[in-house]
């Protein structure tokens, strides 16, 4: 991965979408697109599993923002 680092907000009206662009050199964006910033995320053919960890990612994510709304125990990163 070439490093950059970014910090923007989600948002619950933030937009995703997915462009596929095919020859000469397919690729995939995934966008995250909010009132303020937009991040582009491009994946190449063979950063398939990348994708699916960042999707694994999110949804622990989630899962962590939804204990702390229901106020439940500490939740602890994964690091």
């Amino acid at each position: 991965m070439q490093n950059i680092t970014i910090s923007t907000h989600l948002e619950a009206d933030t937009g995703f979408r997915v462009t596929p662009f095919a020859k000469p050199h397919p690729f995939v964006c995934l966008r995250l697109e909010g009132e303020f910033s937009e991040i582009a995320l491009l994946a190449a053919p063979g950063s398939a599993e990348s994708l699916r960890r960042l999707a694994t990612a999110a949804i622990e994510a989630a899962e962590a923002l939804d204990a702390m709304a229901d106020e439940g125990p500490e939740v602890t990163g994964r690091d």
